[in-house]
């Protein structure tokens, strides 16, 4: 049975199932046909769905939906193409039939078991349900609508067509889908305290509505410190995927004005926009740039009001009302403003990697490339070196070999690469933070 065939009588099936069951949303709608049938003005997928030859064409590259709809050079018996609208469906009380066919296909149970609208019927309507399959657990693995870049434009082209200021909101941050993210959770080599603290925060995600209940409301606000390089901005992406939501990345420099008034506006502006993408993960990088203490000789009175509209913005955003998780970096703890440390419910410490973390960090980055490298001995030779310090001596290994002709790396590669960082860079054994 070829796969074009299965695509377009899985999307038949999903239509007729989502369209006659009220229980399911669009996050029952698997993400590689929701794209196709998002609608930006609504931010939903309306019921009925009406799979046509055009939507067909455009979501798996089909050209001809009749010949997908052929099995052994003859039509398939449950679905029919409507010569003149070109809409295809599968035909009148042909569901159940269709479905049985489809479950006793090779690959079938794959599908099934990714796909939350077919695992419903199998394991919830079917009359002869399905033991094996778990629609709940299905629904779980399939990333919401939240997670898509359909989503982040919908908001964007709301924003940009409004009365309002939203187009230079915009102006303001990077804003990312999980989907968009290239940093994993699996990928990350994190201390206890580290993971004690992602646990934390996915439990303040999923129980909003308790948080709510019972009046705590300030949460899920927190404070990463630590020097640069350390996996601070890969955690808060990291998370972004893991938790399926966007993440809207500011630089406080990014919104500083060479008028000064204008700063604390566009403080007001980013904590607008980031309410705008609920839920989401707002990611403040630079954090000392403008959350810099009052109190410091020579400091301008607008950078002083600057400080008092980013503490008064941050005492404004909820994870419980306004669906952001805020999440603060900075390189400089002393010279936050005091009054800071208070607005974060946790502070959690990006220190430099152990002998141990250096070396799983190297067996993470090198897992990809051949070669037989003692990553242990490497490890030893790079006391002090951030994460991201490694992953600079793996790149100047790689390249060196390229210069030879080679896609393997052996042991001299490293050796050589961590030589020439400490001759570049002069950090091997630099201060956490010179102040």
């Amino acid at each position: 049975m070829s796969s074009e065939t299965l695509d377009v009588i899985e999307l038949l099936l999903t239509a007729e199932i989502y369209n006659n069951q009220e229980e399911l949303i669009v996050n029952d709608i698997p993400s590689k046909i929701r794209k196709t049938l998002w609608d930006a003005k609504t931010r939903n997928v309306a019921k009925p769905i009406k799979p046509n030859k055009t939507m067909i064409k455009t979501m798996f590259g089909i050209e001809d939906t009749e010949s997908a709809l052929k099995i052994n050079g003859k039509p398939f018996a449950y679905a029919i193409v409507d010569a003149y609208t070109g809409n295809a469906r599968l035909t009148e009380g042909s569901l159940d039939a269709a479905a049985e066919w489809f479950k006793k296909q090779e690959g079938a149970r794959d599908r099934i078991l990714e796909n939350p609208v077919l695992a419903y019927y199998f394991g919830n309507v079917a009359e002869e349900k399905d033991a094996g399959v778990d629609y709940k657990a299905v629904a779980s693995k399939n990333p919401p609508k939240e997670a898509s870049r359909e989503w982040i434009e919908s908001i964007i082209e709301e924003l940009s067509e409004g009365k309002g200021n939203g187009r230079e909101w915009l102006k303001l941050a990077y804003i990312k889908a999980p989907e968009e993210v290239r940093e994993s959770m699996d990928e990350l080599i994190l201390t206890e305290r580290q993971k004690n603290e992602l646990q934390k925060i996915e439990l303040a995600i999923k129980n909003k509505e308790h948080f709510r209940n019972i009046g705590l409301y300030d949460i899920g606000k927190v404070l990463f410190v630590g020097p640069p390089g350390t996996g601070k901005t890969s955690f808060a992406r990291a998370l972004s995927k893991k938790l399926s939501i966007p993440i809207v990345e500011v630089h406080l420099s990014m919104i500083t004005d060479q008028y000064l008034g204008e700063t604390s506006k566009n403080i007001d502006r980013v904590f607008a926009l980031a309410k705008k993408f609920d839920p989401c993960i707002m990611f403040i990088d630079e954090f000392d740039f403008i959350a810099t203490s009052r109190t410091a000789e020579g400091e301008h009175a607008a950078i002083k009001q600057a400080v008092n509209t980013l503490l008064k913005a941050i005492d404004n955003t909820s994870l419980v009302e306004d669906g952001v998780l805020l999440i603060a970096a900075t390189n400089h703890t002393r010279k936050l403003d005091e009054a800071v440390w208070r607005r974060f419910d946790e502070i959690v410490d990006f220190e430099r990697p152990t002998l141990e973390m250096r070396k799983d960090i190297l067996d993470t980055i090198l897992r990809r490339i051949e070669g037989d490298i003692d990553t242990e001995s490497i490890a030893k030779k790079t006391e002090e070196y951030t994460g991201s310090d490694l992953r600079m001596v793996v790149r100047e290994a790689v390249l060196s070999a390229l210069l030879e002709n080679r896609y393997n790396l052996v042991q001299s590669d490293l050796e050589s690469a961590v030589k020439s960082f400490d001759r570049r860079s002069g950090l091997k054994m630099t201060a956490f933070i010179e102040e």
